[in-house]
């Protein structure tokens, strides 16, 4: 059993990319080293998938050349993951029905199909 690591202020050491991962099914998407940190340490691959598919079917989101998603966790274990376009103009929203991801919750942007962590943009 793995021990989850995620921690925002790690997040903020982040500041550019060495590697660019392709998404396995939305080819056209890459994601940072940020992002692969915020993957691995949350266990949330899932946060990527729904993100890089959102960029294939939901022709609002396809639509914004840039993207603020900003994944929200309830003390209940659900959250709500929005996108906008960083005008506070709400493109997409989703509610998760449970996840383990950390309180905290995560900011990550879109911008010419890659996702990254603020701090990468």
């Amino acid at each position: 059993m793995t021990t989850k690591t995620f921690s925002r202020a790690e997040l903020r050491n982040y500041t550019g990319t060495e590697n660019w991962y392709r998404h396995q099914v939305a080819r056209q998407v890459l994601y940072t080293d940020g992002v692969r940190y915020v993957a691995e340490s949350a266990g949330a691959y899932w946060l990527i998938d729904e993100i890089a598919l959102a960029q294939v079917w939901v022709p609002a989101v396809a639509a914004e050349e840039f993207q603020h998603w900003t994944l929200a966790v309830a003390s209940n274990n659900t959250a709500t993951l929005v996108c906008d376009n960083g005008n506070d103009n709400v493109v997409f929203t989703k509610k998760i029905e449970y996840t383990d991801f950390p309180a905290e919750g995560v900011n990550l942007y879109v911008a010419n199909n890659t996702i990254m962590v603020p701090s990468e943009y």
